[in-house]
């Protein structure tokens, strides 16, 4: 139920303000605004306000179907227009005033993600600190240099100013951003607690082919996740764990020969405890209660897509240390403005990627995906389910700016050529043209639906 909640608000409120934009800025620009709906469908609530701006009379209506939206605005080709009234007719208004109304959908979206960013920045999130778990053996964190515990001070792109870091989930957010770019990061790490030196390093993620931005891409990076202590948590009744004497709060020190340093590691440890189809036994070393113990350990053996794992029945790490991320009025703003230009451009970047083939077309997400995130994010918190409006918000406005016809952007280039050539496009062409884009926007549908489908159930 939480899901479908916070799917239909979600969807409800980006409508809402995507539409809205346009609203506004034709009252502004002095065009008859007849229909203000959220939704398609047979109506399911409809009101008009009694007072209204001169020269309107616009019924407001919700929708049964909550998949779109649209403002119907007074228009010679759509109806008949009174002389009397032709001013007020959206397609006799100035070039300016048109595609003013038309950008207006797409920019409202990108101005409610700045603010649904200012306010999390404001309220504060609360977020792992940078201290990076144990890398992925052979992977590029690895072969760079990193090491379980290293605590990322500041950060930045090829020769840019290293920038201060506060949080794990920012050095996961330039991770992402470095190798869908192709862009090297320097990370400067603080003096490790066993006394060494303070040092820098360079990520070499210009080298990772980024076609997905999914799990498997942080672990060719090899940052999987903050550092934690390598705790054993709550047990399986009966497995593996229980079965040989692990207890909640051993904190294991090593397998075998292996140093165990953090809970990252260690689960690593025990999904490689298997050769085949065969648990592999193993000696942990465990400190309980201020005493070293030796125990005997076998693992159960999975399964997964790429092979078979260990695994032992047990909550393996402790939480990570926290830490609480707030700015105050102006730099709130700030990071909320430029949280959502990043965002826009590595969307842009992520879509022409997809049009030449660099990027795979699994990153396409439908409306299956996105209620599933939805309800994930209203579970964790309010601040998380801003989070998700924001970047949503954000790919709508984006998604609405390409210039492809039936969407926002195509009708900016048809007021561009307008404004070139000093004529609008010709009817045929533009029958044409949408026809197309309503095809591309068919084929874009189906395949974000399939991969909704695929990523959800397959």
């Amino acid at each position: 139920m939480l899901t479908i909640v916070a799917f239909i608000v979600a969807l409800g409120l980006l409508i809402a303000v995507h539409e809205w934009g346009h609203y506004r800025v034709a009252v502004a620009c002095g065009v008859r605004v007849l229909r203000f709906s959220v939704g398609f469908g047979r109506p399911i609530l409809r009101w008009k306000p009694r007072r209204q701006r001169p020269g309107q009379d616009t019924e407001f209506v919700i929708g049964a179907v909550p998949l779109g939206g649209f403002v119907r605005m007074l228009d010679e080709r759509e109806a008949p227009v009174d002389a009397a009234e032709r001013h007020l007719a959206f397609n006799t208004q100035p070039l300016r005033s048109r595609a003013a109304i038309v950008a207006a959908g797409p920019i409202a979206n990108l101005l409610l993600a700045v603010l649904l960013y200012t306010f999390v920045s404001w309220w504060g999130v609360i977020e792992p600190i940078p201290v990076i778990a144990t890398p992925v053996a052979g992977s590029v964190a690895d072969r760079a240099g990193l090491a379980g515990g290293d605590q990322v001070l500041a950060a930045g792109f090829d020769d840019d100013t290293l920038q201060p870091l506060q949080s794990f989930e920012e050095l996961r957010w330039l991770l992402t951003r470095g190798a869908l770019d192709q862009r090297d990061l320097r990370l400067q790490l603080a003096a490790p607690a066993s006394g060494g030196a303070a040092r820098e390093l360079v990520l070499p993620l210009s080298g990772i082919e980024a076609r997905e931005a999914d799990a498997g891409l942080f672990r060719r990076i090899g940052v999987t996740g903050p550092w934690t202590q390598p705790v054993i948590g709550e047990l399986v009744k009966g497995a593996a764990a229980e079965r040989d004497g692990l207890r909640p709060g051993d904190v294991v020190l090593a397998i075998g020969a292996q140093r165990i340093v953090d809970g990252q590691q260690l689960r690593e440890a025990i999904r490689g405890q298997v050769r085949g189809d065969q648990p592999m036994p193993a000696t942990w070393r465990v400190l309980r209660d201020g005493r070293e113990l030796a125990l005997p350990v076998t693992p159960e053996v999975a399964s997964e897509r790429n092979g078979r794992f260990g695994r032992i029945g047990a909550y393996v790490g402790s939480p990570p240390e926290m830490v609480t991320v707030r700015r105050g009025p102006l730099d709130g703003l700030w990071s909320g403005a430029v949280r959502t230009w990043e965002v826009s451009i590595l969307t842009l970047k992520m879509m022409g990627r997809m049009m030449i083939g660099e990027a795979s077309l699994k990153n396409l997400s439908g409306p299956l995906t996105i209620a599933d995130y939805a309800g994930k994010s209203a579970s964790l918190g309010l601040t998380q389910y801003l989070t998700f409006l924001a970047l949503i918000s954000v790919s709508l406005g984006v998604l609405n700016l390409l210039p492809l016809p039936v969407l926002d952007g195509g009708h900016l280039m048809y007021y561009l050529w307008e404004a070139v050539t000093g004529k609008g496009v010709p009817d045929a062409w533009m029958d044409r043209l949408q026809r197309g884009g309503v095809a591309i926007l068919l084929v874009m549908m189906s395949i974000a639906l399939f991969n909704d489908v695929t990523r959800l159930f397959g």
